[in-house]
């Protein structure tokens, strides 16, 4: 496999026999560690994280789509395991929206590049690669946007689920260091391997404002609306 492969090359890579998907069952990916562990790779303080998509038996990446498209924020969770039992949690953080025609995301400023892959398992975090590289190109791609593919990270793919959201790939490129290029963020494999994707879940992403900022709102508010009534007062005929 090539280390940099073509979006329309990722139906070729996954036309053979996929792993069988299983049934997702009623328990959330999404627990308090591992939500405390998201905000802390986050970083940017209280997050409210709401369900916005769970995979059930019969989607595919256009069910994905509709429920996500234009959702702003989100943390797309994955629990996927090989033929021997083994099974990892692993996701991607993406700021900008999905969406099901735009294609690629592309980023070519450093302040842009704020997407990131992880595993959760064996913890470990992979962002986009800056414009100081070697190869400033190397993370420009974040995702990649079209209704035959699900959540796809990256122009590896850095991390990749097929159209029928029942196998997962990982072949980093834009996404950790050129050190990993081309490891598996699931196994540290090499050569891209497929893993079954057991369950898959997309959340968006809100700020909750710290208890102090919320309190300066509400008195500015108290101040517009103070200086409003003393405008109607002034205004008022005198008798």
């Amino acid at each position: 496999m090539k280390p940099i492969l073509a979006a329309g090359s990722l139906a070729f890579i996954l036309a053979g026999p996929a792993p069988s998907a299983q049934a997702q069952d009623g328990a959330s990916l999404l627990d308090i560690t591992l939500y405390g562990q998201l905000e802390r790779w986050l970083g940017a303080g209280p997050l409210d994280l709401r369900n916005i998509y769970t995979r059930t038996d019969g989607h595919n990446s256009r069910d994905f789509h509709a429920a996500v498209d234009g959702g702003g924020m989100t943390f797309t969770l994955l629990q996927v395991s090989n033929d021997i039992g083994n099974s990892w949690i692993i996701g991607g953080y993406n700021p900008q929206s999905w969406s099901s025609t735009d294609g690629w995301h592309d980023t070519p400023r450093d302040w842009q590049r704020t997407a990131f892959i992880f595993n959760y398992t064996d913890p470990q975090v992979w962002r986009q690669v800056a414009t100081g590289n070697i190869l400033p190109s190397r993370g420009m791609r974040q995702t990649f946007n079209e209704p035959n593919h699900g959540p796809t990270f990256g122009a590896g793919p850095d991390l990749f689920v097929n159209d029928r959201l029942n196998a997962a790939l990982s072949w980093q490129v834009s996404y950790g260091d050129g050190a990993s290029e081309g490891m598996s963020i699931i196994d540290g494999s090499t050569g891209g391997q497929l893993f079954r994707v057991d369950a898959l879940e997309s959340y968006s992403i809100a700020l909750v404002p710290e208890p102090a900022s919320t309190a300066m709102f509400a008195a500015g508010l108290g101040v517009v609306g103070w200086a409003a009534w003393r405008r109607r007062v002034r205004a008022a005929p005198q008798r």
